[in-house]
């Protein structure tokens, strides 16, 4: 039972060091750098309009992400945060062209990052400028 515990506790330890270090690498620049170029500027041409990170909180950015439903479900977010995505708009986006070899799961965390930063409850709540 003793052994059973410990091998719980360095498992949650290790699982807790492994996302501190992955949320340690996550880079907000470059998410705001993506999410203005990419996600603003599409937005900004539709009709719903820019929408800036400080319209949620964290924890709504963070269950739009885990959710990965784009437009009320018709797409899905991670989509647009993939390298097929940024190959079909690299020569139109320079941000996409940028960050074209970035993996998924690299933006997609830059991208989170800038989110919860700028999120209304966030460090910096963000606007869409």
């Amino acid at each position: 039972m003793v052994r059973l515990a410990a091998t719980v506790l360095v498992a949650a330890v290790v699982s807790s060091m492994a996302a501190s270090a992955f949320a340690e690498e996550a880079n907000w620049k470059r998410g705001r750098i993506y999410y203005r170029s990419v996600c603003t500027s599409c937005h900004a041409a539709e009709a719903i309009g820019a929408i800036a990170p400080s319209t949620r909180t964290k924890a709504e950015w963070a269950a739009y992400l885990q959710a990965d439903a784009h437009a009320k479900g018709a797409d899905k977010v991670s989509r647009f945060l993939s390298k097929a995505y940024r190959a079909e708009i690299k020569g139109s986006n320079k941000a996409a062209e940028k960050f074209a070899d970035l993996s998924d799961e690299a933006l997609t965390a830059d991208v989170a990052a800038f989110l919860a930063r700028g999120a209304k409850d966030g460090d910096e709540p963000a606007s869409c400028n």
